[in-house]
């Protein structure tokens, strides 16, 4: 054997291992191109309101005083069909074929009404975030932690709550 040929075979193996280890090294272009997440939506429960104050007619219509607002801080629009906002005892409302756009809030209210795309209802007759404390919990449609607020029952002298975002 030759010396060029040994060196022509130690090259091409040289290569070939090189290629390997890059391709174990180097991202899949699917993976590379989308760069950082920073697009992504970002859904968090922004407010709420947990006193409905006044009598609850046969209707459950003032019951819709009583709502979780849903806000979305990202640049790009959430689908939140299948997600599911939830108190302390068990009681859940599931978005059913719902977008919510980017800087963009919805409003889930307890009572009856029409939903829009500000505003969702539960369709309940009975309060579900009444009390002077309470935890609002929201989950994306696969059952994971998004966000969770509670509150004391205290307000601000503008007549807002103090709401406590947990920590994921």
């Amino acid at each position: 054997m030759s010396v060029s040929t040994v060196t022509a075979r130690h090259l091409a193996a040289a290569a070939v291992a090189a290629v390997a280890v890059a391709g174990a090294v180097v991202p899949p272009a699917s993976a590379a191109d989308h760069g950082p997440r920073s697009y992504a939506p970002r859904v968090e429960i922004s407010d709420v309101q947990f006193d409905a104050r006044g009598r609850v007619d046969r209707f459950g219509r003032s019951l819709n005083r009583e709502w979780v607002e849903i806000t979305n801080t990202g640049s790009r629009s959430a689908n939140l069909d299948g997600w599911t906002l939830s108190d302390e005892d068990g009681r859940t409302y599931t978005f059913h074929h719902y977008r919510l756009r980017s800087h963009a809030a919805v409003r889930v209210h307890t009572g009856f009404g029409r939903d829009s795309r500000t505003d969702l209802y539960q369709d309940r007759r009975r309060a579900v975030w009444a009390g002077r404390s309470g935890i609002a919990v929201l989950r994306n449609d696969h059952g994971r932690y998004i966000d969770a607020v509670t509150w004391n029952g205290e307000r601000h002298r503008e007549g807002g709550h103090h709401l406590h975002h947990q920590v994921r």
